[in-house]
């Protein structure tokens, strides 16, 4: 029995809606699709329910409710980002169903977006899953979905070899 990985914490993130699995790279925001905000991927909904990809603590709540983080008890901090530039509407097409330091698991409802609104509006729907602290809380990832898959709402999509 070798030592490979002893010691270390893997990591599941799951599909925070049902959809179509989109990879960073083909997301149309540059600030994500050039992994500037960290690592991730994102689901492009097809239904207004949206959940925990991971288990932990919400950080923060966005005023504009377009995004909340999530910390897990091992760090790694979890931005769950709800449409492109939909910050600009302002929270109208959004409802937070946790609270700020509210201990949340997998595929607990976080929120739900009214995403025919968003869409009516000219603004993407794409949900983002976005791990911010990457580069010192990550020793390796591996993508379990490819790009276009149809997936459910807590569906496995990334495992993450924590340092």
């Amino acid at each position: 029995m070798g030592l490979f990985g002893f010691g270390k914490k893997k990591t599941i993130f799951t599909a925070p809606a049902s959809g179509q699995f989109q990879s960073l790279e083909n997301v149309e925001d540059e600030v994500f699709s050039q992994k500037l905000m960290g690592e991730g991927y994102g689901v492009i909904p097809d239904n207004n329910k949206i959940y925990s990809p991971i288990s932990g603590t919400v950080s923060s709540i966005f005023e504009t409710k377009h995004a909340l983080g999530i910390t897990t008890d091992d760090g790694l901090e979890v931005l769950v980002h709800m449409g492109l530039d939909t910050v600009e509407l302002n929270g109208e097409p959004f409802n937070i169903m946790v609270e700020k330091g509210e201990k949340v698991d997998k595929s607990r409802q976080l929120a739900e977006m009214d995403i025919d609104n968003i869409k009516s509006k000219g603004y993407g729907t794409v949900v983002l899953t976005i791990v911010t602290n990457v580069q010192e809380k990550v020793k390796d990832l591996k993508f379990l979905t490819k790009e276009s898959d149809k997936i459910e709402s807590g569906h496995e999509i990334l495992e993450i070899k924590n340092n």
